[in-house]
């Protein structure tokens, strides 16, 4: 018996070294997901990349954004989640904000996202996801993306209890309502300035977790190539390249091989 599991990059078009690390990462098998930054100045050059081949190996998603280069709606993350849960922005700028990134998706790749998450988890605040999810019934109607549930286990600590805090539950029910597929688990948190563990071992965490998960479990990760110039705006460069490495080790093949881990496109698992 086997368990399935979405390997999920974050960030694709963010910059060059994380581009070329997560599209060598998918060649390789190792990745199973990526979720795009279409704002990014740099997301016209990425999309090309996206070819056939790279899109039958991997799920494209749209990583929705509100921190890093969204627009009309970008501000810091404290004050959007703030703001959210006051229900203080503007309702009509959330809803531009999103269909604008759905359409540069869509005119970019000539198709809907495979799923859609959210970079720092914005997809599931209050506010954001009822408009996103108005948003998916109204373009897509019961054949929407699969939605990303940042759902992660009680044993990541604070942090994964901040993140689900955030809305996870709330969006897991509405969504399901709604007749759209949804992750259960989010594998892969932990604090990127934290370097005491090497992140082979967090893996080898996450994977024991995914044969108890239960559904369709999600491993987020954030690689990079590990020799590339980072832009010095990239706060977690050197977590990116340590990521990079151990994803595309053999000791990442041996403990998918040891917890009996199949990892597989979101897409694929729901079909069946």
């Amino acid at each position: 018996m086997t368990h399935p599991l979405v390997i999920s990059a974050d960030d694709y078009a963010y910059h060059q070294a994380v581009d070329d690390g997560i599209l060598e990462l998918i060649r390789q098998g190792r990745l199973t997901a990526t979720s795009c930054m279409v704002m990014s100045p740099r997301w016209p050059e990425a999309a090309k990349a996206l070819t056939l081949d790279i899109r039958q190996k991997a799920d494209i998603g749209l990583h929705l954004d509100f921190t890093e280069f969204g627009a009309p709606v970008r501000q810091p993350l404290s004050r959007l989640i703030l703001r959210t849960f006051l229900h203080s922005l503007s309702a009509h700028a959330i809803r531009q904000n999103i269909q604008a990134q759905l359409d540069r998706f869509e005119e970019a790749l000539g198709t809907s996202p495979d799923y859609i998450d959210g970079h720092q988890h914005v997809h599931q605040l209050p506010q954001i996801r009822q408009a996103l999810l108005e948003i998916i019934q109204q373009r897509y109607g019961q054949h929407g993306p699969w939605l990303r549930i940042s759902n992660p286990p009680s044993a990541d600590g604070l942090k994964g209890h901040i993140i689900r805090g955030l809305g996870a539950q709330a969006l897991q029910r509405e969504a399901t309502k709604q007749g759209l597929h949804c992750s259960s688990r989010l594998l892969g948190v932990y604090d990127f300035n934290d370097t005491a563990m090497p992140y082979l071992d967090r893996l080898r965490i996450c994977l024991q977790q995914a044969q108890d998960a239960g559904g369709m479990p999600v491993l987020m990760c954030h690689p990079a190539l590990p020799d590339a110039k980072a832009p010095a705006s990239d706060p977690i460069a050197h977590a990116r390249g340590a990521e990079f490495s151990a994803l595309g080790g053999s000791g990442f093949a041996s403990l998918l091989q040891q917890f009996a881990i199949s990892p597989l496109r979101g897409s694929a698992y729901l079909s069946t």
